[in-house]
């Protein structure tokens, strides 16, 4: 067994350094192509966390459960045109208390995570933000995303134009080299970086301030190996 595992890792070693070699012997342009757009975000996604403490399981879930409803009644009165509201990751668990050296428990808590997932902008979304703010105490986080419907749509212009960038890179260096012609040996892709958009308040506004999120960069990157 050990012979046989011996004799495989043998043959992969001589399989790498064959291979390493055949690269080194093959004449290469490699080149970098970039693309990048800037793209406004088309989804709005608010993270809302909460927790309750109670002596028993039934009243710290009931607790979570009214303001739940209390906030997906408000967004019902606000009349938002475009909304999701999702209740996820849901726990009950003892509650423990840290008196001096000594751990005990003391009742439960129960924690609940909720996303309200919109496309609408604006004004929507400070209908959002209070309709939050009047069903209780909640604090939230707010995040501007693309959503992958509308990344897909530009990600096949992002490569094309990578790879064009690419090309004309390899071919202005292969002109200035006297080179005549030259063929792709090899391409490999980098994902794309696209940060989470950020936001701001416009406040000249006449009546409540305006939440506008800001333009994100969406970029594709490629290595291409030309030989000649």
């Amino acid at each position: 067994m050990k012979n046989h595992i011996l004799a495989i890792f043998l043959i992969i070693a001589i399989s790498s350094q064959a291979f390493a070699q055949e690269n080194n012997s093959i004449p290469l342009i490699e080149v970098q192509g970039n693309a990048s757009r800037k793209i406004a975000p088309d989804q709005a996604s608010f993270q809302i966390y909460l927790q309750e403490k109670a002596m028993n399981v039934e009243t710290a879930t009931s607790v979570l459960n009214t303001k739940t409803e209390k906030l997906a009644n408000a967004l019902k009165k606000a009349k938002i045109k475009d909304y999701k509201l999702i209740a996820d990751n849901f726990s009950v668990n003892i509650n423990r208390v840290q008196r001096g050296n000594t751990s005990i428990d003391s009742g439960y808590v129960a924690r609940q995570s909720l996303q309200i997932l919109t496309s609408s902008q604006t004004e929507e979304l400070q209908k959002i933000v209070e309709a939050i703010q009047s069903a209780g105490d909640m604090s939230f986080n707010l995040r501007f995303l693309v959503s992958d419907t509308q990344r897909n749509s530009i990600e096949k212009t992002l490569i094309t134009e990578a790879l064009l960038d690419a090309q004309a890179q390899a071919q202005l260096i292969a002109e200035t080299l006297g080179i005549r012609s030259i063929r792709v040996h090899h391409v490999s892709f980098e994902g794309g970086f696209s940060p989470v958009a950020k936001f701001r308040v416009n406040a000249e506004s006449s009546s409540s301030p305006l939440i506008l999120p800001d333009s994100q960069e969406i970029s594709k990157r490629v290595f291409v190996k030309y030989t000649y």
